[in-house]
């Protein structure tokens, strides 16, 4: 077994965006294992937008200190393990950090079938802050109807591009929205929405009331800032907006820009309401199981973006907000 673990530190706070030289790669003898404990090594690492927010030092999520290991959800094989439940080979997923190999408590852990799934999927589709995230939004908050004409944003990410294809099985009219024609074109070409609209070369509201006369009736926004005002400004009556994240806002926490056109929502008697996929535990199983189903028989899908490495972390959440990812971004760190 290797007796080194290679991990993500965190060297200085960003200021705006996250670059690489914000953290450093470093290398630690690995100590004996204490009772309690489990050894796991990791071989995918999500990458997931709300880490930015982790490197603030205040704020919602946890935080990251300055020296301390990146928090990240991992999935891998347990290697050492003083717990009976845990034995060596299995798979299992956790906050295994961005690191090669995580010593964590056994409660720490989940246990995870990877003869249903490959491993990587447990990061994505059937992941809590992707597949899962994805799943409880719209089933308890958007509730996509047959007909409804429903707008997504960062549609081809890994959660804007499950709650799109999640909308479509409802019957709904899906529009999404994205960065570039790679991008655009796979929502067309690969997932079957009815149209897409590139944000970063297309009038976002002139293409809105193009596509939708009538007015929008569901939008689940991931990004906030102007795409989400544009959106606010071609409701139908009666519309639900759905705040999952605001991945635009993320890198100046300090001075988030509201929504100016949320009188919208009195005008048109429309509604407005976040989640976070975590206030929904008793949810959790039928998600998975649902998204599970959707995987074997096609009718979900979700692309992975991989940096091989685990010395290419950090350039990974640069690579996420630049928009250079389709689908789930992960790390392969073994």
């Amino acid at each position: 077994m290797n007796n080194q673990n290679t991990r993500v530190v965190l060297g200085r706070r960003p200021v705006g965006e996250a670059t690489p030289d914000c953290f450093s790669i470093e290398t630690e003898e690995l100590q004996p294992l204490t009772e309690g404990m489990v050894r796991v090594a990791v071989e995918y690492i999500s990458v997931d937008a709300g880490t930015r927010t982790m490197l603030k030092g205040e704020g919602f999520h946890n935080q990251v200190g300055l020296g301390d290991t990146i928090l990240a959800s991992g999935v891998g094989r347990v290697i050492e393990s003083t717990v009976a439940d845990f034995k060596p080979g299995q798979a299992v997923r956790g906050g295994l950090c961005a690191q090669t190999i995580a010593t964590v408590p056994a409660n720490m852990l989940e246990p995870i079938d990877d003869s249903t799934a490959p491993l990587s999927a447990y990061m994505g589709i059937l992941n809590g802050s992707t597949g899962i995230t994805a799943w409880i939004g719209m089933h308890h908050i958007a509730k996509p109807q047959a007909g409804e004409i429903f707008v997504v944003s960062a549609a081809a990410g890994a959660v804007g591009s499950i709650v799109g294809q999640i909308a479509k099985l409802a019957g709904a009219r899906v529009i999404g929205i994205a960065g570039g024609k790679a991008k655009t074109d796979y929502l067309l070409n690969d997932l079957g929405f009815e149209a897409a609209i590139d944000y970063k070369n297309e009038d976002v509201s002139a293409r809105l009331r193009e596509l939708a006369p009538d007015g929008i009736n569901v939008f689940f926004d991931n990004v906030g800032g102007p795409i989400l005002d544009a959106v606010l400004d071609n409701l139908a009556l009666r519309a639900r907006v759905v705040i999952c994240g605001a991945v635009s806002q993320y890198d100046d926490m300090d001075n988030i820009t509201g929504p100016s056109m949320y009188l919208r929502l009195a005008e048109r008697q429309s509604t407005m309401e976040g989640f976070a996929y975590f206030h929904f535990p008793e949810s959790f199983a039928q998600a998975e199981a649902e998204l599970a189903q959707w995987l074997a028989d096609g009718s979900v899908v979700l692309p992975e973006s991989i940096l091989d490495g685990i010395e290419r972390y950090p350039e990974a959440l640069q690579f996420m907000f630049n928009g250079g990812n389709i689908g789930k971004l992960l790390v392969k760190a073994g």
